[in-house]
């Protein structure tokens, strides 16, 4: 099959609109802290068996101090952070606008790549970067009587939203950096299986990070105890396991198969079609009214995310 690649991509987008989707309904029935905990370790204990059945070890093997350091950073700022506010975004203004604000990632992820990594910005960058904000402007901003311009959702909620581009674009870049110092430190004579599994062992640190920043969260916040409340209800952790296989594992799994196949830049693009793809299923299941506006809107910020990827 010529385009195997591009489909590959196709399927990663509708595995990640079903994450959001069931993440938002995890999160209104036991919290959002509880959802994250619960599919962080999870994800922890699939990705342990994933990596014990392709390199034979159940964890992050010749993984140095650096590089647990960065990744635990990054689960910090993407997971810990991010996630808490995209989770928090969802019980305020729902899956598909906060899936509008996860387009931020790409123009936040090339600010932290120029602040950390010393990455050029190029006006192709800021084009970008402007049209995707555009985007988000058509879709959160109405004019009153007045013509004086005022958001069309809650402050609270645009703000999470912002946060969560913002922890996922950052987190990515110092994920990168993670990355780099894991594959610094295999040995010489490492199987080539163990560099393909590089990203799944470097995602299971994240994610022991991240259900641990969470868990520590919660104490503080002195909500441990909803954690059991949560165990016991059956549908929620049913969400838990769709967000956990369709999220980090395959989702994940099936991305960089797809790279494999086509260009990064076209992969990506395609991976990033969920706002857009969420919209059905918000107005056939949810009954969610979509306006032009709205539509208009994702896919103006579609277009800056292609921008990104593709000038």
């Amino acid at each position: 099959m010529n385009h195997i690649g591009q489909i590959i991509s196709l399927i990663v987008a509708v595995l990640w609109t079903v994450t959001a989707i069931y993440s938002d309904k995890a999160s209104h029935r036991i919290g959002a802290m509880s959802a994250n905990v619960a599919r962080l370790t999870l994800s922890t204990f699939l990705l342990a068996l994933f990596l014990w059945v392709t390199i034979g070890h159940p964890y992050p093997i010749y993984a140095d101090a650096p590089t647990w350091f960065w990744l635990a950073l990054s689960s910090i700022v993407g997971y810990v952070f991010g996630d808490w506010c995209l989770f928090n975004c969802y019980l305020s203004i729902g899956a598909r606008f906060g899936q509008l604000f996860m387009t931020l990632a790409p123009p936040m992820a090339a600010l932290a790549g120029w602040v950390l990594l010393g990455e050029q910005l190029s006006w192709r960058t800021a084009l970008a970067m402007l049209v995707t904000l555009s985007g988000i402007a058509i879709s959160i901003l109405s004019r009153d009587r007045e013509h004086h311009f005022k958001f069309t959702l809650p402050i609270k909620g645009i703000l999470l939203g912002i946060g969560a581009g913002t922890g996922q674009g950052v987190g990515l870049v110092l994920s990168k950096i993670g990355l780099e110092h894991y594959s610094a430190a295999l040995p010489a004579q490492v199987p080539s299986m163990m560099e393909t599994m590089l990203p799944f062992a470097s995602t299971m640190i994240r994610a022991i990070f991240g259900s641990m920043g969470f868990i520590l969260l919660m104490a503080l916040s002195k909500d441990l105890p909803k954690l059991k409340q949560a165990a016991r209800d059956r549908k929620a952790m049913l969400y838990v396991v769709i967000m956990s296989l369709f999220g980090p594992v395959v989702g994940v799994s099936l991305s960089l198969m797809a790279v494999r196949y086509t260009d990064a830049g076209i992969a990506s693009t395609l991976m990033a079609l969920t706002p857009v793809l969420i919209l059905f299923p918000a107005a056939v299941f949810d009954k969610q009214k979509i306006r032009f506006k709205e539509i208009l809107g994702v896919t103006v910020s579609m277009i800056g995310v292609a921008l990104f990827f593709l000038l």
